[in-house]
C-alpha cells in the first residue's frame, strides 16, 4: 500500500479550500440571490435566504482563513489515518 505525504495532502486540500471559498465568496458579491439559491438547492432546499447576511471584506479573507487552516488540519490527519491502515 502506497503511504500518503501528510504535508503534501494537507496542502493540497488547503489551497484546493482556499480557491473554493473565494470562488464561494465571488459568486456571493457578483449574484447574491443567484447562489443563496443554488447553495439551497444543493442543501436540499433549505432556505438561506433566512440566515443569509451581507458580506464584509473582513469577513470574508477571515472565512477563508479558517477555511484555509481546518482543511490543513483535516488534510494532515486524514493523511495520518490512512497511512495507519495497513
Amino acid at each position: 500500500m502506497e503511504k500518503l505525504n501528510p504535508k503534501k495532502v494537507s496542502l493540497s486540500l488547503a489551497a484546493t479550500s482556499g480557491i473554493v471559498s473565494a470562488a464561494c465568496a465571488l459568486l456571493i458579491a457578483v449574484a447574491p440571490q443567484f447562489t443563496v439559491n443554488l447553495f439551497g438547492a444543493v442543501f436540499h432546499g433549505i432556505d438561506l435566504s433566512k440566515i443569509q447576511k451581507t458580506m464584509t471584506v473582513s469577513g470574508t479573507i477571515l472565512g477563508t482563513v479558517e477555511v484555509i487552516i481546518l482543511a490543513l488540519i483535516t488534510g494532515w490527519l486524514f493523511a495520518k489515518i490512512y497511512n495507519s491502515f495497513k
